[in-house]
C-alpha cells in the first residue's frame, strides 16, 4: 500500500471556475513541480492537517506519509457531517503521487460524490492513468508572462487531449502583465483540442488586492470569445470570503 504526503484535508466550497460555491471535501496534496510567481501555498510536509469538523477551520495533526486507510477513514467522518457536491484532488500538483491516486481512486467507491482533479496540467502521462477515474478535471494553462516559469505549452497541449476524454475546463490566471502573445497561444491550444472546452478567466489577486484591471480583463475576454464559445471572467471567491 503507497502512503502519501498530504498537506490538508477539509471541508469548504469550491472557490475557483464555473463549480464556485459548491460544497467540497478538499484533499490537498503537498508538492508541486512548478514554481509559479505568485503561489501562496506552503505546508509542511511532516505533517497532514485534518479538519475535525466541517467548515469549522479546527484542526488536528496527523504524521506524513497518510496511509490509504486513515485516509478514507477521515473521508468517512467528513462525508457523514454534510452532504458534499465532490472530493476535490488539489495542491500542490496531486499528480505527482500517482502511485497512491491509482489506488485511492481504485479502492473509494461513492455513488454521491463526483472526483473532481485540480492539476497544474503539465503530467499528461500521469493523467492517462486515472482519467477514467475523474469527474471532472480543472485544467491550469501557466502563462509564462505571469508565472514567471518556463513555458509548457507542450506538456499542456497533450494534457488536454486526454483531459478532453471526461469534463473538462481549462483555467488561465491573468495580471496586467500578462502578453497577449502567452493568451494567443493558450487559445490555440485549447481550439486546435476542443472549442467547446470553457475558459476561465482568473484575476490574480495577491494580498488582497486584484492586479487585473477590469479594462484588461474584458479585452482578453473579448479576444477569447472570437475562438472559443464559453469563456468566463471569475475572481477567487474563497479569497473574498475568507474561507479555506
Amino acid at each position: 500500500m503507497t502512503p502519501s504526503n498530504i498537506s490538508e484535508i477539509f471541508s469548504s466550497i469550491q472557490g475557483e471556475g464555473p463549480y464556485i460555491g459548491y460544497r467540497q471535501i478538499f484533499i490537498r496534496f503537498f508538492g508541486c513541480n512548478l514554481d509559479c510567481a505568485y503561489c501562496d501555498t506552503f505546508h509542511n510536509k511532516g505533517i497532514c492537517r485534518i479538519e475535525a469538523i466541517p467548515g469549522s477551520k479546527k484542526f488536528i495533526e496527523l504524521a506524513n506519509p497518510l496511509d490509504l486507510l486513515k485516509l478514507e477513514n477521515t473521508l468517512e467522518i467528513l462525508i457523514s457531517s454534510v452532504q458534499h457536491h465532490s472530493i476535490s484532488l488539489t495542491g500542490g500538483e496531486p499528480l505527482l503521487q500517482i502511485d497512491f491516486l491509482k489506488e485511492f481512486l481504485s479502492s473509494f467507491k461513492s455513488e454521491k460524490l463526483k472526483i473532481f482533479l485540480e492539476t497544474n496540467g503539465t503530467l499528461p502521462e500521469n493523467l492517462k492513468n486515472i482519467i477514467n477515474q475523474v469527474d471532472i478535471v480543472a485544467m491550469d494553462i501557466k502563462l509564462p508572462s505571469v508565472t514567471r516559469d518556463k513555458p509548457q505549452w507542450d506538456e499542456h497541449y497533450k494534457f488536454l487531449k486526454i483531459a478532453n476524454e471526461t469534463e473538462v475546463f481549462v483555467k488561465a490566471v491573468i495580471n496586467d502583465e500578462c502578453l497577449t502573445s502567452d493568451f494567443d497561444k493558450a487559445l490555440e491550444i485549447i481550439c486546435e483540442i476542443d472549442n467547446n472546452i470553457p475558459l476561465i478567466i482568473q484575476p490574480l489577486t495577491k494580498n488582497g488586492r486584484c492586479l487585473l484591471s477590469p479594462g484588461v480583463g474584458l479585452k482578453f475576454q473579448a479576444t477569447a470569445l472570437k475562438k472559443l464559445k464559453e469563456v468566463r471572467i471569475i475572481p477567487q471567491a474563497h479569497i473574498m470570503m475568507n474561507q479555506l
